[in-house]
């Protein structure tokens, strides 16, 4: 079976609230059906902030008003893309930690990969119910 080998950096928002995260629900890709944090892929003329606020307006419509720089990670895995295809995959994320203007956050899909956002609170969370993204933040602020 032929193996993609792909590396991909992206933006990542840490919104916390209240003792709650701001997380999209993953439609499809590696993390399908996982609360990942609000992000993604940085375009090729963006800075990292620049796409921070441009993926919080896509999967949460909602405006960044403050980011700081929190950490930065990477994780490999190997995903099946199709029957007859897989990738093997670098992700590389940029985490800020961020607030926003809008606390209510879009409940829809956004055409690419969230099914919407939503308010989880964090004590609740699982590591099997999140992305290690995700995860990696929430232990970076030693929530977990």
């Amino acid at each position: 079976m032929p193996i993609i080998k792909e590396t991909r950096v992206g933006a990542y928002a840490v919104i916390i609230k209240d003792d709650k995260i701001a997380l999209v629900k993953k439609a499809n890709g590696g993390y399908k059906g996982k609360y990942d944090l609000p992000g993604g892929k940085i375009e090729h003329y963006e800075t990292p902030a620049e796409a921070l606020h441009r993926e919080c307006m896509e999967e949460l419509a909602t405006t960044v008003i403050q980011e700081q720089l929190l950490d930065v990670a990477s994780i490999t895995f190997t995903w099946q893309i199709k029957e007859d295809l897989s990738e093997d995959l670098h992700h590389i994320g940029i985490f800020y930690q961020a607030s926003i203007k809008e606390t209510q956050l879009k409940k829809d899909y956004d055409g690419k990969d969230s099914l919407g956002g939503l308010w989880l609170k964090i004590t609740d969370l699982k590591e099997e119910e999140v992305t290690p993204f995700t995860w990696h933040a929430l232990k970076v602020l030693r929530y977990k």
